[in-house]
């Protein structure tokens, strides 16, 4: 008897049908075909342990599971429920309705409970547009798969409950969440704040036209000028995610195994701070079956990294391409996946091995030439990425001391708002377009010309600094985002200088 049942595979964040055909013959032995990989072809053992154990039996005949499309290669164990169920229907054990109504996902365990699996949200976008009638997933994943509206999501713990919601006698009703709800949940408590921070007025600047606008930003300091604790706090100033933000951000973290039981949706910023020992492979994604790295898992929110000079060369300069087009194309000789990776970096870094090169107080003792070798760690292709180059300096006691409270984050925080709303409202008719950063040179040219006095200083400091065209670029770009937070519907000449300001890494002060 051929029975079918369906599950999902996920290709980057999207994700395909797949159908699980199984029919039991005459005969004996048990065949997988389909291209199923190892962890899938293991699911015999677990299966059968699991259906003896709840009062079942794998019948004494020729099964054979085909996994279509069958040229597609088919990994991991979340297959194993669905593959269970086939079993049951196609030896008559249990009633095949119902089995076509439901996407069905879930590894089992021996004793027949469901573990949790990856891509439950991919697979639930899916189910949608195919008009499936809902999903039945591991109660870990119901939540999650539930975000999707339009679904009947059957959490559950056992096999015996996935038998019931086929049989129409589910023990609980389906799982509803609200997303909308989600998006506006309050800020938890002890959330990283710049009312935290004394002082270093001029980087809490730099950092809200970087929020602003979505540039990237390098912090160059000595030790203990408060350059990690500066980033930390710039997702708590990021504009609030929209639905859209949170869903594709919410996949990302779905396939990459991210989420945790108790998580619904992702509707905090991401802030990502690999270690500087970190590989290629695993900042921009990858492997023979590509997972997302830490640049996609950091999608909609912030990359950080610290000790910038301490990565490995080739590691940073796999990020120029993701940097400038906002998305990873991962190729392998059968196919190819996009994750996104719209992120904002801000990286960090001392300007000298001993860190007290240009410190008010302090003597450097590195020999000559040494902060230009350290600087050149970095590649010229990469800082011209960055738009915003700042230099932090230490902050003094009686700053420390003093008893005024600094401007909380959700103050500035609001201003960013509004300079975003300018922006979305500017590029209404882009669909891709969100903010500043992500202008097109095309349309840079028509949206930020600037008065002739601000071309002659433009001029003079790219001729001065050795500017490239992609620095002039992002120049523009910074000066149109400090426009919006000062609310000026043209760009000025103070606004520009203002923005030459933030390339100090191209000035020969660091060439010593």
């Amino acid at each position: 008897m051929l029975v079918k049942t369906f599950g999902g595979a996920v290709f980057g964040i999207e994700a395909l049908v797949i159908t699980v055909e199984v029919n039991a013959a005459t005969g004996a032995k048990f065949y997988m075909v389909g291209l199923p990989d190892n962890a899938v072809k293991e699911s015999q053992q677990r299966i059968e342990a699991a259906l003896r154990n709840n009062g079942f039996r794998i019948p004494g005949k020729r099964i054979t599971v085909n996994l279509a499309p069958a040229d597609i290669r088919k990994e991991g164990s979340s297959y194993d429920l669905a593959i269970a169920l086939g079993i049951l229907a196609s030896s008559e054990q249990i009633p095949e309705e119902g089995l076509d109504k439901f996407i069905i996902l879930g590894e089992l365990s021996l004793d027949g409970s469901v573990l949790p699996v990856r891509g439950a949200l991919p697979v639930a976008v899916r189910a949608a547009k195919e008009h499936f009638e809902g999903l039945i997933v591991p109660e870990a994943n119901a939540k999650e798969a539930a975000v999707v509206q339009g679904l009947k999501i059957f959490g559950i713990r056992n096999l015996r409950e996935a038998i019931d919601i086929l049989a129409g006698r589910p023990e609980r009703p389906p799982v509803g969440v609200n997303p909308e709800e989600l998006l506006h949940l309050p800020v938890p408590a002890g959330e990283p704040d710049f009312s935290d921070v004394r002082g270093q007025e001029n980087i809490k600047r730099a950092l809200e036209i970087a929020a602003a606008g979505g540039h990237n930003v390098i912090l160059v300091g000595p030790p203990g000028a408060g350059k990690t604790m500066l980033a930390r706090r710039l997702p708590g100033i990021l504009p609030p995610m929209s639905l859209a933000e949170a869903l594709e951000t919410t996949m990302i973290h779905s396939v990459a195994g991210k989420l945790s039981p108790s998580e619904t949706l992702v509707t905090r910023r991401p802030f990502r701070a690999p270690h500087h020992t970190i590989s290629d492979v695993a900042l921009v994604g990858g492997g023979s079956f590509p997972r997302p790295g830490e640049i996609s898992l950091a999608h909609n929110g912030v990359l950080f990294l610290d000790e910038l000079p301490e990565f490995k060369r080739q590691v940073l300069e796999v990020m120029r391409q993701p940097m400038e087009d906002r998305v990873v194309t991962i190729s392998r000789s059968r196919f190819s996946v996009e994750f996104p990776a719209s992120f904002m970096l801000v990286a960090s870094m001392n300007p000298c091995p001993c860190g007290n090169f240009n410190h008010p107080e302090k003597d450097c003792i590195c020999p000559p030439g040494t902060v230009s070798k350290y600087m050149n760690r970095i590649s010229g292709p990469l800082l011209d990425r960055i738009d915003l180059h700042v230099e932090v300096t230490p902050v003094p006691f009686n700053r420390l001391s003093e008893s005024r409270v600094p401007e909380n984050s959700e103050a500035i925080r609001q201003r960013v708002v509004k300079a975003r709303a300018r922006q979305a409202e500017r590029f209404k008719k882009f669909p891709h377009i969100f903010c500043n950063a992500q202008m097109t040179t095309r349309l840079l040219r028509d949206i930020c010309p600037i008065p002739h006095e601000a071309q002659n200083l433009l001029k003079q400091a790219m001729d001065r600094l050795g500017l490239s065209a992609r620095a002039y670029d992002r120049i523009l770009r910074v000066s149109r985002t400090i426009a919006d937070l000062d609310g000026s519907p043209t760009i000025q000449t103070h606004h520009v200088a203002e923005a030459i300001h933030y390339r100090s890494l191209d000035r020969d002060l660091w060439k010593r």
